[in-house]
């Protein structure tokens, strides 16, 4: 749980390179087979961190993968997303869905793609009956609001 909040705070300096050793350390100290909910927001910050190092003009780190034919990072960052909402809802994870999904529809708001991200995490945010002063559900709210204008 530590290197979550350090990739966070790694991916909000723009450290991407530090980022990224963080989460390789992160999951390879996962356990397996099981799945845990650190799992679910592993993969959230891969997605984000994947789209900040090519986004960000302070990012340095242009890819930790030599260029190939195949998945642009937004593509990428997208599976990612994905494979967090997934994890989450295998493990009954309400919080960790809504960031996830809340990091999906961002992305698909900037891809245009306004309407697919509103039903993704207006389906989510509204399975929440309390807890709206809290940090990840004010985003989802502001997000949501972003999105029906």
């Amino acid at each position: 749980m530590w290197l979550a909040l350090q990739i966070e705070a790694y991916i909000e300096t723009g450290q991407f390179e530090e980022g990224w050793t963080a989460l390789e350390e992160a999951l390879n100290d996962s356990p397996q087979p099981r799945r845990t909910i650190l799992e679910a927001d592993l993969y959230r910050l891969k997605g984000a961190l994947t789209l900040q190092t090519v986004q960000s003009p302070r990012s340095k780190v242009q890819s930790r993968r030599p260029p190939t034919p195949g998945p642009q990072p937004q593509d990428e960052a997208e599976a990612c997303f994905q494979q967090a909402i997934d994890t989450a809802r295998e493990l009954s994870a309400k919080s960790f869905e809504l960031r996830a999904a809340t990091s999906l529809a961002r992305l698909w708001q900037q891809q245009g793609r306004r309407a697919e991200a509103r039903q993704l995490l207006a389906e989510i945010y509204n399975w929440f009956t309390e807890g709206f002063d809290t940090k990840d559900l004010q985003e989802a709210k502001g997000l949501l609001e972003e999105l029906n204008h």
